[in-house]
């Protein structure tokens, strides 16, 4: 299916999802990139205002939950947990109000997709527009191995006023760049992170990407679809090798061992046959080298621990609501130096909670935000894991990797959009089975 077949005569409904995610470079070029889901909310929701009543799926509830205490948890931005430093100023808010209105928006966006009917919004329409942002994500990894020092600044940028588009988290939505360079072996090299945010955005959104282009151009694909299914993700191992990211080989892994488990004989043979292939073309070329390096070459290892455990230590001292946004610890994993000096230019460190987004919760919204974000994508494979269709298991599985990524990634900005996009397409399945 090529993209012009794909989006011709979609219904007008369906047309800020395919803004969203077919047109999703567009967005990123523009500066917009995560936050589009914020433009194309108040669309959707006018139009969810006049269908009223609005449906809602099932864990709804625990979402409403965590809105309503990231609401509360604004009462302790200015106070400083224990082992912290720094003041209340514009970051710290421009922060938290810009992780508000994500949340709300993807909330909107959850109940935007439940609400569209199958001929508004067709499942395989959906599941096919994630593929084509499978491969828009390809082609920017690729980009960000061949080009890696390639940035611009973007519109959005040029209009901010300095003070809002100085800021860390703010930029690094808003400038738009192919890779990070980073010294992991030792020597620079570029992690790919274009079209998205950050590096381990991209290793998280291939992954669930690659689910649902396997669905959409192989399960449900014609012959022409499937011949572009091997050689795409062919392209696609390299920037996957290349982002040095573990959690996303991790991830594969337990994507070819939930696939082996859940599916029936022949298509076990089919998975097996492929990882087989691919192992072996993976051994034969130069990149199983640089997997070898990065597994030898744990240097991040040091620095989760120290922030997790004072993310961990922090949220003790606030554990209902937590403080309403990250924290910077005095100190590192090597020394009590507090940030980067002349003479330490490796004292520097990650904010709290930054880690994942499960410590991310923790020190925003306490050990309560942190249950409840478990709560409700484990309520989501609990209820929905009888589904043994493929849109059923893949979302099932996303689902999985999920809770598996909250340990290492952070879901915003990009991430958690698609989670939340498989748990509607889990919720749409859901609904049309009941009605046959």
């Amino acid at each position: 299916m090529t993209l012009v077949t794909l989006v011709r005569g979609l219904h007008p409904a369906a047309w800020p999802v395919a803004a969203l995610l077919v047109g999703y470079p567009l967005w990123w070029a523009l500066g917009f990139g995560g936050l589009s889901v914020i433009v194309l909310a108040p669309p959707m929701a006018l139009v969810l205002w006049r269908r009223r009543p609005i449906r809602a799926p099932r864990g709804s509830g625990l979402w409403l939950l965590l809105l309503a205490g990231y609401l509360v948890s604004a009462l302790m931005l200015g106070e400083m947990p224990p082992g912290t430093y720094g003041e209340l100023g514009a970051g710290r808010v421009i922060g938290y109000l810009m992780r508000l209105l994500l949340y709300v928006s993807l909330m909107i966006m959850v109940l935007y997709l439940g609400n569209l009917t199958e001929r508004e919004l067709p499942q395989l329409t959906l599941v096919r527009m994630l593929g084509v942002l499978f491969v828009t994500t390809v082609a920017g990894g690729l980009l960000g191995v061949l080009a890696p020092q390639t940035g611009f600044t973007s519109p959005v940028e040029q209009l901010l006023p300095r003070w809002i588009s100085g800021n860390s988290f703010v930029h690094n939505l808003i400038h738009p760049t192919t890779a990070q360079v980073q010294k992991v072996l030792g020597h620079a090299s570029p992690r790919p992170e274009a079209p998205f945010e950050w590096a381990n955005a991209w290793g998280s959104n291939v992954s669930v990407l690659l689910i649902w282009f396997v669905v959409g151009w192989w399960v449900y694909g014609g012959p022409r679809r499937r011949l572009a299914v091997a050689p795409l993700i062919a392209l696609a191992a390299v920037p996957i090798v290349y982002s040095l990211n573990r959690g996303l080989w991790i991830g594969l892994g337990v994507t070819t061992a939930y696939l082996f488990l859940r599916l029936g004989t022949k298509a076990r043979v089919t998975v097996c046959a492929a990882a087989a292939c691919g192992a072996l073309v993976f051994f034969l070329s130069p990149l199983q080298t640089m997997v070898a390096q990065r597994l030898d070459s744990p240097h991040s290892n040091d620095i989760r621990a120290f922030t997790v455990s004072a993310t961990v230590a922090a949220a003790n001292t606030s554990p209902i609501i937590g403080y309403g946004n990250t924290r910077n610890a005095m100190g590192n994993h090597r020394t009590i130096t507090t940030g980067k000096t002349g003479w330490c230019d490796t004292c520097g460190h990650p904010p709290l909670g930054s880690d994942g987004q499960l410590w991310h919760l923790m020190i925003t919204q306490g050990f309560v935000g942190a249950a409840l974000y478990v709560a409700f994508f484990a309520g989501a494979v609990r209820r929905h894991w009888r589904d043994r269709s493929p849109i059923g298991l893949a979302g099932v599985l996303v689902m999985i990797l999920t809770l598996l990524y909250m340990f290492v990634y952070d879901g915003l900005v990009t991430p958690l959009s698609l989670y939340l996009i498989s748990f509607a397409l889990l919720w749409r399945n859901s609904m049309a089975s009941r009605a046959t």
